[in-house]
């Protein structure tokens, strides 16, 4: 099993020197990927559910702030030889899926093919208000976002024609390391997630969920990769416990339930922290190694 970190990098707390230590100590203990979420703008007041808390509210206050996923992952694609770089979750429908397409081609080309491409759907309507994007139907826009990647990836000439977005006859090199492209993994705890993962999707990424949560949920994914030909050896589940507990006899339960990685939460709030944190992980790191 691979045990991974998924880390919220908050202001003021995610300075260069905090990543340069986390990128150091995942290197030198077999982190097997880094995972850096995104929110581009939070707010004081909202109306939508945080679906991951009980008081749907998320817990970052919102003059903290995140670091955008991309260029934080390039920094760490600098710093490390090995670490997979991950984005959970990229939210696809709110960004331009050709600049998407190439900022991960670039930093899947500068790493040396080590990209993880984590795609959410958003959950804050509210943010989707400020980028001037449209909260309706942002489902099916993911959809068409995931097929002009596709091709900007894969296609020597690139084209695409759909609702939400036109793609003239074009052509974006260098492509990425990876072949046919990066590993798409879809974030996302209901129907249409798991449909999104057997439909397009090379891994599914959790949040939250207990083992036993995990289980039956893959019995569902299972279902439906089944309905499209496929099989769940084709899948990489990652799940993050976030809030769950975490430690040696739980990451062997999510081994049995199916997970192929776990990623932990990792919130150091300065230099000192991060070697501590990941002294606390060790013990999982080591359980994880053994599960093979």
């Amino acid at each position: 099993m691979r045990l991974d970190v998924w880390m919220p990098t908050a202001n003021p707390f995610a300075t260069p020197e905090v990543l340069a230590a986390v990128a150091a100590e995942a290197e030198d203990r077999g982190i097997g990927g880094i995972w850096i979420g995104e929110h581009v703008v939070l707010f004081d007041s909202y109306d939508s559910p945080y679906p991951y808390s009980p008081d749907g509210k998320i817990p970052v206050p919102p003059e903290t702030g995140l670091l955008d996923p991309l260029p934080t992952l390039s920094f760490l694609a600098g710093m490390t030889d090995r670490v997979r770089l991950g984005t959970a979750m990229l939210l696809l429908p709110q960004r331009n899926p050709v600049y998407v397409a190439k900022e991960l081609a670039t930093l899947d080309w500068l790493s040396g093919g080590r990209v993880d491409a984590g795609i959410g759907v958003g959950w804050l309507r509210e943010e989707f208000d400020a980028l001037g994007v449209p909260w309706e139907r942002r489902g099916a826009r993911t959809d068409e976002y995931l097929e002009v990647l596709r091709t900007l990836w894969c296609d020597s000439t690139s084209a695409f024609e759909g609702e939400f977005y036109r793609l003239p006859p074009c052509s974006m090199f260098p492509k990425p390391i990876q072949q046919p492209a990066p590993p798409i993994h879809i974030g996302g705890e209901g129907e249409a997630a798991l449909a999104r993962v057997a439909r397009a999707g090379q891994g599914w990424h959790t949040f939250n969920r207990t083992p036993d949560a995990l289980s039956a949920a893959l019995v569902r994914l299972d279902e439906l990769l089944a309905e499209r030909g496929r099989a769940r050896s084709e899948i990489t589940v990652t799940v993050c416990p976030y809030f769950e507990p975490l430690d040696e006899g739980i990451v062997e339960r999510y081994a049995a339930a199916g997970a192929d990685a776990v990623a932990a939460l990792l919130l150091p709030l300065g230099v000192d922290e991060v070697r501590a944190g990941f002294d606390t992980l060790q013990p999982v790191i080591d359980r994880a190694a053994s599960l093979g």
